[in-house]
């Protein structure tokens, strides 16, 4: 099939499009050369697609009814069985629905994608099934991920399971919600600016953030590809652990990653925290919305880890607020050109592009009108900076945070791990149907200000529940330097073993 060629006033019109001057006449002469060009276009276009193969039956599937589905938190249900043993036999996990499972459809919470099915697996789905995992789902996710709470996608928002009603956090709200439901056993979710530790904690279930490119992205839609995260969530330390080995490493398609370096995570459980030095991050409970009843449940669990035999001791890193700040026009700026403008893939890295899934999300301009609020309240600010700054704050930002990653590098020299809040409070209620929109952009972005900063400098972050406060689960936050997940396993176990963190 040959492409679409121009005619000279088309070739003028593109030019004018660039900021050119150019007459038809001009224009003609150009187009005369623009053919072989093109003619190399034909050949792409003749070529097959390679794609990884689909090595495990499954059937499309369907969404459950309401009465099976009590959270909302279930997108599509199906049954994808893997091999016949391995570390995850027997064990069920569901997808955050921005993750391709070949033959499911997928929305990534937004009509705009609706009828959009992936023709591969990614990597993740492919390790999780070869390791003998059974995916038994897609579980729903806020409005082409751009919110932490659980309000914001289609065509519902998700209830947590500890109070119906409220929040279950974003934007992996599904994900976490049947974890902590009991309904699945695993789920994969992803991190861009908290989106697994802040649905992690509403709900007081485990979600683990590793290192940038520890995980490879590989057919997860992307949102901005220095931030893009992918990994774990469960209900306890031991699966967390376990998940994260069968998803960790490279893949050889995903340009994030740089040479990971992978451990045998389950091998750190049971060690204790003994000798263990733990820094409570000062900033890191400076957020103007922090919550009395978090502060206490957090500093207390900084006393049990005390008490297990780890130093522990209040330390600074200034440059903390410098990365939340940073945070913004990276996100902003950064997600608008390549989820938005770029059809959900972007340019210039070399990874495995889906096809189909840019055909597919390039369709949101015929349909602006139907994005989610907070999708366009952060379309307009990143646009903004694009036309008015020519992307300066998105540059500068970066160089902001190598200097943030190096003051927190420069801490882990002195200090195994540090610790904070997951987030400044606890579930908040999602926001009527006729919410103002800024009761419904604030339950959105009300809590990523703990949790965004390790986005931008790519440490592992962990959540682990450490008590409640008003009823409704707290999250305690550790960090620590490029590939410590094993350190960050080893103490989040001694926490878990240390008693029930319900009665905490």
């Amino acid at each position: 099939m040959s492409i679409k060629r121009p005619n000279a006033e088309e070739v003028a019109d593109l030019a004018a499009s660039l900021h050119m001057n150019m007459t038809v006449e001009e224009a003609a002469e150009y187009l005369a050369l623009m053919g072989g060009m093109f003619d190399q276009y034909d050949i792409i276009d003749e070529l097959p697609n390679p794609l990884p193969p689909v090595k495990y039956p499954r059937t499309p599937g369907a969404k459950p009814p309401a009465k099976e589905n009590k959270y909302n938190a279930w997108a599509i249900k199906t049954e994808v069985k893997g091999a016949a043993g391995g570390k995850l036999a027997g064990r069920t996990v569901v997808l955050k629905d921005n993750v391709a499972l070949a033959g499911v459809p997928m929305m990534n919470g937004s009509t705009t994608l609706e009828g959009f099915i992936p023709a591969a697996d990614a990597t993740i789905v492919s390790r999780i099934l070869d390791a003998g995992g059974t995916i038994v789902g897609k579980a729903v996710c806020e409005h082409f991920c751009l919110s932490g709470g659980s309000h914001t996608s289609d065509p519902a928002p998700v209830h947590n399971p500890w109070k119906m009603g409220y929040s279950a956090g974003g934007s992996s709200s599904g994900s976490a919600a049947l974890v902590a439901a009991g309904e699945v056993d695993m789920s994969i979710g992803g991190d861009q600016g908290g989106s697994i530790r802040i649905p992690a904690s509403y709900c007081g279930i485990y979600g683990m953030k590793a290192t940038h490119g520890l995980v490879p992205y590989t057919g997860v839609m992307p949102i901005e590809s220095t931030i893009d995260h992918t990994g774990p969530m469960t209900a306890n330390v031991k699966d967390n652990a376990l998940l994260l080995e069968v998803l960790a490493g490279a893949d050889g398609f995903d340009p994030r990653q740089y040479a990971p370096k992978v451990s045998a995570y389950t091998e750190a459980l049971g060690k204790g925290v003994k000798g263990l030095k733990i820094g409570v991050l000062k900033e890191g409970f400076s957020a103007p919305n922090m919550e009395e009843g978090v502060v206490s449940k957090v500093k207390a669990g900084a006393e049990r880890f005390a008490k297990m035999g780890a130093s522990v001791s209040e330390v600074s890193i200034p440059e903390h607020m410098h990365a939340l700040a940073a945070w913004n026009p990276i996100t902003l700026e950064g997600f608008l050109v390549q989820m938005m403008l770029g059809n959900g893939m972007g340019f210039n890295w070399k990874g495995l592009y889906d096809v189909g899934l840019l055909d597919a999300h390039s369709g949101w301009r015929t349909r602006a009108d139907d994005l989610s609020v907070t999708l366009k309240l952060t379309m307009l600010v990143g646009q903004w900076g694009l036309e008015h700054y020519r992307g300066r704050y998105y540059a500068k930002s970066r160089n902001i945070a190598i200097q943030a990653k190096a003051a927190y590098d420069a801490m882990f020299g002195s200090y195994d791990l540090l610790l904070m809040p997951t987030l400044p409070c606890v579930a908040t209620p999602i926001p009527a149907k006729d919410a103002p929109l800024a009761e419904v952009v604030q339950r959105a972005f009300e809590m990523t200000a703990t949790t965004s900063p390790f986005d931008v400098t790519g440490h592992p972050a962990m959540t682990l529940p450490c008590g409640l406060s008003d009823g409704l689960p707290v999250g305690l936050m550790l960090i620590g330097k490029d590939y410590a997940e094993s350190t960050i396993y080893q103490a989040a176990a001694a926490f878990e073993a240390d008693g029930d963190w319900k009665k905490f």
